[in-house]
């Protein structure tokens, strides 16, 4: 049990949580690269991968994993984006701690999916059971790059088009 509901309960609500923040982030990643707030969308986008990081850690372990780590990054770039966002209210450097904590928790969160695809769809989970393998390691790069390609240009617009407004 945790927090009152069985472990496939909370798992459930876990990922669906997960999925939500994935799903916000690329709406709020489109809404950078035209240059746009997109309010409503950033908190939930926001609030959804706090609470996917924080719901990480309920897990019952009997030791230190790499999701702990990665959730621990994830939540440490959150607050940098949430500063940037909410405390310097984008001004500044605020802009880029915003844009650059917002993919890279976005990019986090997409990691650990295709981590899990691998662990839980049979078909790509014969391809590297160790999660070391060319396959794995193939995905987990095209991914990377195509984040670090967001990255760069959704800081490059958003910090225009945003300075326009």
């Amino acid at each position: 049990m945790v927090l009152g509901m069985s472990l496939s309960t909370f798992t459930l609500l876990h990922v669906l949580i997960s999925l939500a923040g994935i799903g916000t982030g690329f709406i709020v990643v489109y809404g950078m690269l035209n240059g746009k707030r997109l309010g409503g969308w950033t908190e939930i986008f926001l609030v959804t991968t706090v609470l996917t990081s924080a719901t990480g850690f309920l897990f019952p372990v009997e030791h230190l994993l790499p999701s702990h780590i990665v959730g621990t990054i994830s939540l440490v770039v959150l607050a940098l984006a949430i500063l940037g966002r909410y405390v310097f209210h984008l001004a500044g450097v605020g802009r880029l701690l915003y844009v650059v904590g917002s993919v890279a928790t976005l990019y986090l969160n997409c990691f650990v999916a295709v981590a899990q695809a691998f662990l839980k769809i049979s078909a790509l989970h014969a391809l590297p059971p160790n999660g070391k393998e060319p396959p794995f390691v193939a995905a987990q790069v095209v991914v990377m790059a195509i984040f670090i390609g967001l990255e760069i240009v959704a800081a490059e617009r958003f910090r225009v088009q945003a300075a326009m407004a």
